[in-house]
């Protein structure tokens, strides 16, 4: 026992700077200098294998000496694919990116850019056999990723854009400390009537979702709401008309005179003027002329000025998109329209509401400009 515990003390100490030669070698030569029985003690002492121990006292017998030794150096492992075949970057590169440093007929410009047939187009064109895990290693290595598109480009716009934006909020805010009532007005998203999915959540039991339609199809709708909304920004509420059948500028402006008849007028009992601020397109763009004829004819019929300015377009031509006002998304089912809101769900913000079953057909035209009157032309240039 005396014998295996200095074993077992040399083992320790010797034991991080041997290599495995040199362990069965040492272990080998303590078990001849015990005699009988130092292998099995060495190998306890060690934790080595008996068969190690008796081979390295076998060859330490037979004589060892340094020729026998094969110096083996530590391989750093497989070379990168990259240093192998340094032309296939370039290759890659070019497929990845084609608008900028490609060839603008590059196959992969019109098709997708995946791993897969990336690996294929670097076989076929430039001769490179490459698995697609070694592609996407590559692109990771220098720098890309997979990233959506980013809808940042906005156009040019006008120099002037911003002082349009504060001119219009002054002559709100001069509106408002006047008394006169400031409305916003725009048409909000088009809902079709039925048994569609909406968007977000409800409470229902367990497992028990309300079951809709797979398809959301046109012919299956019992019809298609349209909600024209009205904002009076100096009593922070909501008006929204509900139409059926077009979006058009009659439909705006009878939508606007349903509010001033149910909510305005009541209101602002002493009024004689209104304040419209609207966005550039659709039933109540700029350029439309039954939109401004029809504007003339509220504001005969009201006996009050009617002064419109409209928010300046982010984007030119068939790119321009709604500017937003500050009214909150008002979204309410047709079949919901009829029924007064639950009581628990009323408050101060709760939006008046407004069923309009007439239909109002496209193709409405506006009088010729040189039949309308001087107060028509009037309103013309100052709702443009």
């Amino acid at each position: 026992m005396k014998a295996e515990n200095l074993v077992r003390e040399k083992w320790l100490l010797l034991k991080p700077i041997l290599d495995e030669r040199a362990r069965r070698l040492w272990a080998g030569t303590e078990a001849g200098a015990i005699g009988y029985g130092g292998v099995a003690a060495v190998a306890r002492a060690t934790g080595l294998a008996i068969s190690t121990v008796r081979k390295g006292r076998d060859e330490t017998r037979a004589g060892v000496s340094l020729e026998d030794v094969i110096s083996v150096r530590r391989s750093n492992g497989k070379r990168p694919y990259e240093v192998v075949h340094p032309t296939v970057w370039p290759a890659l590169e070019k497929l990845v990116d084609p608008v900028t440093r490609g060839d603008p007929e590059s196959p992969l410009r019109w098709t997708c850019k995946s791993t897969h047939v990336l690996s294929t187009e670097l076989f076929e064109q430039h001769g490179v056999r490459i698995s697609d895990r070694t592609v996407a290693k590559l692109l990771r290595d220098h720098g890309y990723s997979l990233q959506a598109p980013n809808k940042a480009v906005e156009g040019t716009q006008h120099p002037d854009r911003n002082a349009q934006f504060e001119h219009i909020n002054t002559k709100a805010e001069d509106c408002v400390a006047r008394g006169v009532p400031v409305i916003s007005v725009d048409t909000k998203k088009k809902e079709l009537v039925g048994n569609f999915k909406n968007g977000g959540r409800e409470w229902q039991p367990q497992g028990e979702p309300d079951r809709v339609d797979v398809h959301d199809f046109l012919s299956d709708a019992l019809g298609k709401a349209i909600p024209y909304g009205v904002y009076d920004v100096a009593a922070d509420d909501g008006f929204v008309s509900v139409g059926i059948d077009h979006d058009t500028p009659v439909f705006a402006v009878t939508s606007i005179e349903a509010w001033w008849s149910q909510v305005g007028a009541k209101r602002y009992p002493d009024a004689r003027e209104i304040f419209i601020t609207a966005d550039a397109g659709g039933s109540n763009s700029h350029r439309s002329h039954v939109w401004k004829q029809q504007l003339q004819r509220l504001a005969d019929k009201l006996d009050m000025s009617i002064h419109v300015c409209h928010f300046p377009p982010p984007l030119p031509a068939r790119h321009e998109q709604v500017e937003q006002d500050r009214a909150q998304a008002l979204l309410f089912h047709l079949d919901q329209l009829a029924r007064p809101a639950p009581a628990d769900l009323r408050d101060d913000h709760q939006p008046d509401r407004q069923h309009d079953p007439p239909r109002w057909p496209r193709g409405a035209r506006a009088t010729r400009p040189s039949q309308l009157s001087d107060r028509q032309e009037g309103l013309g240039q100052r709702a443009s």
